[in-house]
């Protein structure tokens, strides 16, 4: 079974100690995963439920704090470390084709004029400069707080590849503006 992200951030959750959703939806939440994936509080209890049946998760237990609904925890079992466990190893051992938008407006970038194009790829420049500023902070303070390393690579990765994306579009903006790359057709 090919587990989807979510079920991979919830299963991963798991490893480090049982929780119930509300918990694994804070956390997610905390540690910026929604840069990975979408998070949404009723896509996470469908994904727990989902999971439980296919008895990759177990309840465990219940409680209520006061006047707070009740809270069901949940525990990886066997099978479901087996099964995160076999997902990540194949995910981080081969190339995924994941169809990005950017590179597909790339293609196409074409229809569009030299200088239109130019001006929208600054805004995503500046775009990007935002994103590499937050989460250069994000790691610094991960660093600070002294998190293991390998709870933010992702981000570390994440801020390497903001960095190099920025970098190879600026110099695609120069090499349209100094007509080292010929625009065609140019609209203008």
């Amino acid at each position: 079974m090919a587990l989807k992200p979510l079920c991979i951030s919830v299963l991963a959750l798991l490893v480090e100690r049982p929780m119930h959703p509300y918990e694994m939806n804070r956390l997610l939440h905390e540690r910026h995963e929604d840069r990975f994936v979408k998070i949404r509080l009723g896509s996470l209890y469908h994904t727990v439920e989902r999971l439980q049946a296919d008895e990759l998760v177990e309840a465990i237990g219940t409680e209520r704090e006061g006047n707070r609904p009740e809270r069901t925890t949940y525990a990886i079992t066997a099978a479901g470390r087996e099964a995160v466990e076999a997902r990540v190893r194949e995910l981080i051992s081969r190339p995924v084709r994941e169809y990005p938008h950017f590179a597909l407006a790339l293609s196409e970038a074409h229809t569009i004029g030299a200088a239109e194009a130019t001006a929208d790829l600054q805004q995503y420049v500046t775009a990007l400069d935002e994103d590499i500023a937050e989460l250069t902070a994000l790691l610094r303070a991960a660093r600070d707080r002294g998190i293991p390393e390998t709870y933010w690579i992702a981000g570390d990765y994440l801020l390497t590849t903001a960095i190099a994306q920025r970098d190879w579009i600026t110099t695609l903006i120069t090499r349209i503006e100094t007509k080292d790359l010929i625009w065609q057709p140019d609209l203008q």
